[in-house]
């Protein structure tokens, strides 16, 4: 066992010495451009296609393993027309998938991202509006678009271009208003559009309770990286969809809490970076003036 352990790893080295400098960026690009996609594909609709692919995949393995020849020969006879019945099953979820990845922008994808927008106003004016609403049992329907620029849904409203605030949010959900039915686009820090319609989620974990208010919001979360904020006109609950998941009951200040950590991580990591080197600034101070006395 040692000598081919030892065999296979000198066999290892020869390999790699072999290798070309193509070779190694190839393995880089190849790896970095798993990195950035996978992130891309976290929704409910996306993972289901995945899950039943790598199931396929590694139920073939094993039957080839354990050499289980006529269960292999069915399931190679399946992986065969696979591509075919995944795009049949599952073509709700590729043509979403694809919508995704094809309206990432390429800075993104290369990792080169624009100075993160002030978000704590746009988050503020949110929040007041919210709370307003849910007092006063005004449906809503807000969507903070991120790296997805959510082109196909901002068409289908009417595009307003205006800055956040408390009394825009109100005045366009205002139950008599035009737009009050559709979604509220809110992207690179302005109210880009609203009137705006969104795919609805056939998730079979919803609740029955729930209206196509809360369906277009979570429909919206699984076909992009979108997080959207619902409103319910019937009991005034504030719920937030994020991934395809759906958050409940949510007071304004855990509203204000939850908004903060989607929309503004870059700065919370900075903030617990910088409290993190001042701890340990502390540290090295406190053990110092320990050393001198002792």
């Amino acid at each position: 066992m040692h000598k081919q352990e030892m065999s296979y790893i000198e066999n290892l080295f020869t390999q790699l010495t072999r290798m070309q400098w193509s070779d190694y960026l190839d393995i880089v690009v190849v790896a970095y451009l798993i990195y950035r996609f996978l992130p891309m594909i976290r929704s409910s609709g996306a993972m289901r296609v995945a899950k039943t692919v790598g199931a396929l995949l590694i139920i073939t393995w094993l039957t080839d393993v354990l050499n289980l020849h006529t269960l292999n020969f069915l399931m190679e006879q399946v992986m065969a027309v696979g591509l075919i019945a995944v795009v049949v099953l599952f073509q709700p979820e590729l043509r979403r998938m694809l919508d995704h990845l094809g309206s990432v922008k390429l800075k993104s994808l290369l990792g080169v991202e624009k100075p993160v927008q002030e978000m704590d106003p746009i988050i503020s004016q949110t929040v007041m509006a919210c709370e307003v609403m849910s007092r006063e049992r005004v449906g809503a329907l807000i969507v903070f678009a991120r790296d997805n620029p959510l082109d196909e849904y901002f068409k289908t409203g009417t595009q307003i271009d205006g800055q956040v605030s408390e009394q825009l949010i109100r005045n366009i959900f205002f139950p008599k208003a035009s737009l009050h039915d559709g979604a509220m686009i809110i992207r690179d820090g302005r109210v880009a559009a609203a009137g705006c319609v969104l795919p609805l989620s056939d998730s079979h974990r919803l609740s029955a309770d729930l209206g196509t208010r809360h369906r277009a919001g979570v429909g919206m979360s699984e076909a992009s990286d979108a997080v959207v904020v619902i409103v319910s006109e019937e009991t005034g609950t504030i719920s937030v969809a994020v991934g395809g998941m759906l958050k409940r009951h949510l007071a304004p200040q855990t509203l204000e809490r939850l908004l903060r950590s989607e929309l503004c991580k870059e700065t919370t990591e900075n903030q617990e970076n910088l409290v993190l080197k001042l701890r340990q600034k502390l540290q090295k101070k406190e053990k110092g003036g320990n050393g001198n006395e002792k």
